[in-house]
């Protein structure tokens, strides 16, 4: 066959073995790039994956896992339990008459009509929206009905309750300084014997009630720091006990935080156990007071019943134990993985 023949042939078989019109020839391996969404979701899934795979291992250990969980729920509910009994005592002092009062003993030579009369004067008054006179007589029958004593008033030959008028102050007026100063005028009364203020126990009492909030939170405060100590001596104890393990993900490339996440999780599940148990823990201690609760509030003639948690703060009990316990986690396992690095 001629040369120039031969050499048709082959360019045409050369043009025939050419990429198509408009192809660029592609020469190695091609990048790819992820969009955001595809990461987040992968991002999503792994943690998901760590969650799931943390509780598991907890699972697996139900006697260790319970008894941590069990120190932390305790540790929890003691001033979860103080903040319940302290909403209970607001509860119960704002059943009680809140208003400044002032009890006017009048001298025994006062007559009902004198009494009265004054009882409208007072009543005059700026800054007084009431004034009630209680005679001798059903100050008596009301202490024979509330005290049981009925039958020793009845040997008594006179009755030694004196007339009382029980001054209101108005709301807008009620002050420290304004309700003391009402107090003395009507105590230079000629006709008044004796001005007690009926606010001063009430007073007492909001100064306990505080006393006792600043107590709890303290103690709220001291038990929370126990919290993060134990969950992080827990988290220590099992980065220890993985350090194997840790040491070949990080030889195949593992960073410190893809490492440090199952701990983070596992730190947020004994922190949310612990929250839930010390919830069971409360409630169950007012299921156990209900009863007796109930019949003393009887016995005083009140409709009183004992409060319990809350959804918000049930809700919120559950968010700050898991948050202290990823807490816990989180100051520990940073400082151990950076011990822990292949050689």
């Amino acid at each position: 066959m001629a040369p120039n023949k031969q050499n048709k042939m082959n360019k045409r078989r050369l043009g025939q073995l050419q990429a198509p019109p408009g192809r660029k020839d592609v020469k190695g391996a091609r990048k790819h790039k992820t969009s955001f969404s595809d990461r987040l979701a992968g991002y999503r899934s792994h943690h998901q994956q760590v969650a799931i795979d943390s509780l598991r291992r907890l699972v697996r250990r139900p006697a260790t896992s319970l008894m941590t969980t069990l120190v932390i729920a305790i540790a929890l509910a003691l001033p979860v339990g103080l903040y319940v009994g302290l909403n209970n005592l607001d509860e119960v002092s704002d059943g009680w008459e809140g208003a400044a009062r002032i009890s006017l003993f009048l001298k025994p030579s006062v007559s009902a009509g004198q009494a009265d009369a004054l009882r409208s004067k007072i009543a005059a008054r700026d800054g007084v929206v009431a004034a009630e006179y209680i005679s001798p007589a059903s100050a008596l029958e009301e202490f024979r009905a509330s005290s049981g004593f009925g039958d020793v008033l009845d040997e008594l030959e006179s009755n030694p309750l004196p007339g009382l008028i029980v001054v209101t102050p108005r709301e807008a007026s009620v002050s420290a300084a304004t309700v003391m100063d009402l107090q003395r005028d009507l105590g230079l009364l000629p006709e008044v014997d004796l001005a007690k203020l009926d606010m001063e126990w009430l007073q007492r009492l909001n100064r306990i009630t505080e006393l006792g909030r600043r107590l709890t939170l303290g103690l709220a405060a001291m038990l929370a720091v126990g919290v993060l100590l134990i969950i992080g001596n827990t988290i220590k104890l099992a980065i220890e006990s993985r350090r194997d393990e840790i040491l070949v993900v990080k030889l195949v490339g593992g960073t410190n935080a893809f490492v440090r996440r199952p701990f983070l999780y596992t730190g947020f599940w004994y922190g949310l156990g612990g929250g839930l148990l010390a919830w069971l823990l409360v409630q169950g201690g007012l299921w156990w007071l209900r009863g007796p609760i109930a019949e003393l509030s009887l016995s005083y003639q009140s409709g009183f019943h004992l409060l319990g948690l809350g959804f918000v703060d049930t809700i919120v009990l559950w968010l700050f134990a898991g948050a202290l316990g990823l807490l816990g986690a989180w100051l520990v396992v940073g400082r151990e993985l950076r011990a822990i690095e292949p050689r």
